[in-house]
């Protein structure tokens, strides 16, 4: 409607504390930043949240190996700098030793209780954790706003309460449950034990967003494997009421797993997730490797250089993600993703290059083009002309399209065959002429 922009809110990223990022992570970040950049283009007001993994059960253990090992973590503060591994030790303590385990659920009701020095400690393991994230999110240009689970965790009481007072609610051996029609598995929203699950905290999550952030649309970047999982919750918010889906729209965008070149869930020799860290490293090294191998080194200055590394490396591995169908599972390939061949962001880059040199040469600026853009009447006649006309007049169509179905690789597909016909027009063309006796 005019007047009042509409309010999108995207929950994408949203890793897990202590445990490393790992490539499905990536996929939700990368889709989730372009989707929240489509957005913002249309002219939406766009909240984009990571739903961390900040809250439960892990933490009980967490805290408990950290009382073990940095007994005075109150004081100093401990060099925890592998997360990785130290999850891994109180994992394999939490999972062998009776004593401990016991210790760590202790730990949990502390923690959940707002215990002051547990607190501390889980807000320690928290900033080594946001410190990691940081890394690959400054890397790939990513903005968001942290809201973990811990965010809703005073509002899950309420939940509770709202669902048993409208008589949602079921008991099953201690446990309350709440059937959705339509759906077999019922939502636990809370444990025999008094604690609560991941269906009531994004069940909190959910009407957090409609009825405090008052979403008009609000968009769940995650993999398909929660499909079932969150449809049900949204199936919860409808019948609850605290929203219409002929009014506000809730999506899941799902996306598939990626898999390495050899069609098996990517992970590394020995069988492990691999760390995504690690994956921008190579990404970097290959990108260095090809521009050397192109000769760029020899007339780029450093500066120059690094930049276009890190835009041919992060670039790529970004637009590999994006122009795949996101529904789809997908071979992760570097030697694919560099080809400046082909539907890749080198290619891309390479046609952009060469028509901000074309701009450049020609002494033309934005404010120019916007000027002749109002003022000017084209003349196509050539044919080439007309092909790229008509190419870009499509521009519209597509986002309206990608606005509605939320499937990126259209726009990929749109702007690689704009490249392309760009690129025949160019070589059919004069764009720019210098005089021969000024050199004008």
């Amino acid at each position: 409607s005019f007047g009042t922009v509409s309010k999108v809110v995207v929950d994408f990223s949203s890793p897990n504390i202590a445990k490393e990022m790992h490539v499905g992570h990536l996929r939700s970040t990368i889709i989730g930043e372009s989707m929240c950049r489509l957005f913002e283009f249309a002219g939406y007001d766009v909240l984009r949240l990571n739903h961390l993994g900040d809250w439960g059960t892990q933490f009980g253990m967490l805290i408990a190996h950290l009382q073990d090992k940095f007994p005075d973590y109150l004081t100093v503060s401990p060099p925890i700098g592998d997360l990785q591994a130290f999850y891994k030790e109180s994992k394999r303590r939490f999972d062998t030793e009776e004593e401990f385990k016991k210790r760590a659920y202790q730990c949990v009701v502390l923690l959940q209780s707002k215990n002051p020095d547990f607190i501390k400690a889980w807000e320690l393991i928290c900033d080594v954790s946001r410190k990691e994230f940081q890394k690959i999110y400054n890397c790939l240009d990513i903005t968001l706003v942290e809201r973990g689970e811990s965010f809703y965790h005073e509002m899950m009481k309420d939940i509770v309460k709202e669902f048993e007072d409208k008589g949602f609610v079921q008991v099953d051996d201690g446990r309350k449950i709440v059937f959705v029609p339509g759906f077999p598995v019922p939502l636990t929203i809370m444990k025999s034990d008094g604690g609560y699950t991941y269906d009531t905290s994004d069940l909190a999550a959910l009407k957090h967003r409609l009825c405090e952030e008052k979403a008009d649309i609000l968009i769940y970047v995650v993999d398909s494997g929660q499909s079932v999982h969150l449809q049900t919750v949204f199936a919860a918010g409808q019948m609850i009421g605290w929203y219409d889906p002929k009014v506000t729209r809730v999506a899941h965008a799902a996306f598939g797993v990626v898999l390495g070149e050899d069609k098996k869930k990517f992970k590394t020799r020995s069988g492990d997730t691999v760390r995504l860290i690690d994956l921008l490293e190579e990404g970097l090294k290959r990108a260095m490797d090809k521009l050397k191998d192109k000769e760029r080194d020899k007339v780029l200055t450093a500066e120059e250089l690094k930049a276009a590394q890190m835009s041919v490396a992060f670039g790529c591995i970004k637009y590999a993600d994006l122009s795949h169908n996101r529904l789809n599972d997908y071979v992760f390939s570097f030697d694919k993703m560099l080809d400046d061949r082909g539907n890749t962001a080198a290619y891309l880059l390479y046609a952009f290059t060469r028509i901000r040199a074309i701009a450049r040469l020609a002494n033309i600026d934005e404010q120019m083009l916007r000027k002749a853009a109002r003022e000017e009447v084209l003349i196509l006649d050539h044919e080439k002309e007309w092909k790229l006309g008509k190419c870009i007049l499509r521009f519209p169509e597509i986002l309206q399209k990608i606005l509605e179905d939320l499937l990126l690789h259209t726009l990929c597909d749109y702007l690689y065959e704009l490249a392309t016909t760009f690129t025949e027009f160019y070589d059919n063309c004069y764009c720019v002429e210098k005089d021969r006796q000024s050199g004008e």
